[in-house]
């Protein structure tokens, strides 16, 4: 029996391998179901995750798209608002334009009636022309004619002349030449002694008037020495390309304009004139900054707060470096030199100074010429007179900075940096602060009264102007033999009309110079009056 159960060698192995093998199989079988179990419970959770990312992916794209859609919206809406700007923009321009183009027209169709009439009136000239050169001819002809009856009538004149000559010689008992050799010697005898006492007269009255006439002739060779002057006013206008600028000027609820008058000092004025605005300060150097900056505004079109501060310093240095260079320069054309910084600085801001509407630094210029000309005249120096004449209205360029005259402002600026004791004689002297203790700072003294004095040099007031024409016309008229008087081309000249009856012809001498003595002591003016004297005599009869 044992032997019978007995197993061969391979079943020893066999046997064990295949309880192994069905063991995996049996365990194989378990694991495929349960794996399966697993899969299909991660597959439930995979789809159901991939439902709420779906769910989740479908709201937000729907959200993206209603911003999407309202975004869009919106730009539309800004678009349609932008494009009708834009058209009503051109709408006013195109509007602007027609205006325009009709105020041209209206203005040609002005300019053609004008050009019309003036046609008109040139052929009726023309016409009046040819008429007055007929009757012209006509004239020469008649004087042609009369020319060679009056040569007839002087031959038969001279004919009948010589005949009664000779017949006044032999009545006479004397030749013709001897009678007028007679004569001669006589006129001559009397002429000499009238001429002497001519000549006596004359020079007693050219010795009591030397001095006044030698002030009047120098005077008036001084006058062809003077310059142009500048008007000058406290307002300053800037010209602009349209009167759409003004707005940017002003500015968003008037920040522009305010910014620029804080930063220059400045008033300005937009009102109603076209194309323009004014500057309003009363220093004109501030005056003149702000109207730099103001056309450098207009023409670059960028306003703003920034660009305005920018701007005006850029503005302030180039007018510093324009009055600088004109003090320069005028010291350069009188030859003054080694003149301290500060003074030069002070004279260039005479380039924008004003006194009376007559520019200060043109004034002090002149000043120096005329004192210069004289000092060369009478032997002075000429290098001195004409650094005391530029700087005897120094101070006025402080006037605006600094409190007091502009003599006291000038002689202690010149004496802080050591000018010469002639200027500042010459400053405080030219208004009789102090007595002249050198002879150039009288030709000084003159120079300044004739660069103010002569004829548009210095604005005068409407009323003064009156008041000194009537003063004169009343004073030509105090002589009882005056009829009447008039004051004509603007009180250069006072014409008197007498009484012939009551002036002869020898007393219209007299008349004129007791006149102009008269006006010279007891009215003040510029430059010369010249006194006319006119006596007019008519005789009428008639005819019957």
């Amino acid at each position: 029996m044992a032997e019978f159960l007995a197993l061969p060698d391979w079943a020893n192995w066999a046997i064990p391998a295949g309880c192994l093998l069905v063991g995996c199989l049996i365990g194989l079988v378990v694991d495929r179901r349960g794996f399966g179990r697993e899969r299909g419970r991660l597959r439930h959770e995979a789809e159901a995750k991939m439902r709420a990312a779906t769910d989740k992916a479908r709201h937000a794209a729907a959200h993206i798209r209603s911003e999407a859609e309202s975004q869009g919206r919106a730009e539309v809406l800004q678009m349609r608002e932008a494009w009708a700007n834009e058209q009503r923009r051109r709408r006013a321009a195109v509007e602007r334009m027609e205006r325009r183009t009709d105020e041209r027209m209206e203005e040609l169709e002005r300019k053609e009636e004008r050009l019309s009439d003036r046609q008109e009136r040139l052929d009726r000239r023309r016409a009046r022309s040819d008429s007055r050169e007929a009757e012209l001819d006509e004239a020469h002809e008649k004087a042609e004619v009369e020319r060679l009856e009056l040569a007839r009538a002087q031959r038969l004149a001279t004919a009948a002349h010589r005949e009664a000559q000779a017949k006044l010689e032999d009545l006479a008992g004397i030749s013709h030449d001897e009678a007028r050799a007679r004569v001669m010697r006589e006129a001559e005898a009397g002429a000499e002694a009238e001429a002497n006492q001519m000549l006596r007269r004359a020079r007693d009255r050219a010795r009591s008037d030397a001095e006044h006439q030698a002030k009047k002739i120098i005077s008036q060779a001084i006058e062809r020495l003077s310059v142009d002057h500048a008007s000058e006013m406290a307002v300053s206008v800037v010209h602009l390309p349209g009167d759409e600028m003004k707005g940017r000027i002003i500015g968003r609820e008037g920040r522009n304009i305010r910014a620029f008058e804080a930063a220059t000092g400045v008033d300005v004025v937009v009102d109603d004139t076209p194309e323009s605005v004014i500057l309003s300060c009363f220093d004109p150097v501030r005056r003149e900054i702000a109207r730099v900056a103001m056309e450098s505004l207009v023409s670059d079109g960028r306003i703003n707060f920034g660009r305005i501060e920018e701007v005006v310093g850029g503005s302030r240095r180039s007018v510093e470096k324009a009055m600088s260079e004109a003090a320069e320069e005028v010291l350069y054309e009188l030859g003054i030199h080694r003149v301290e910084p500060r003074i030069r600085k002070v004279l260039g801001r005479l380039r924008y100074r004003a006194s009376y509407g007559q520019n200060q630094l043109a004034h002090a210029r002149e000043v120096a010429l005329i004192a210069s000309g004289m000092a060369g005249e009478l032997g002075l120096d000429q290098q001195m007179t004409r650094r005391m004449g530029l700087f005897h209205d120094i101070g006025k360029g402080l006037t605006q900075e600094s409190g007091g005259s502009h003599v006291e402002l000038g002689h202690d600026l010149c004496k802080r940096h050591g000018e010469p004791d002639q200027v500042l004689n010459a400053i405080m002297a030219h208004h009789g602060d102090e007595p002249a203790r050198y002879p150039e700072t009288f030709l000084v003294t003159a120079a300044d009264a004739i660069s103010g004095a002569r004829p548009g040099a210095r604005r005068e007031s409407f009323e003064h102007y009156v008041e000194r024409l009537e003063k004169l016309e009343a004073l030509a008229s105090r002589d009882p033999a005056v009829h009447k008087a008039y004051a004509i081309k603007a009180g250069r000249e006072i014409r008197i009309m007498v009484m012939p009856e009551k002036v002869g012809d020898t007393d219209m001498d007299r008349l004129a110079q007791e006149t102009a003595e008269r006006i010279e002591s007891r009215l003040q003016y510029p430059g010369q009056i010249r006194v006319i004297v006119v006596r007019e005599t008519r005789s009428v009869s008639y005819a019957r």
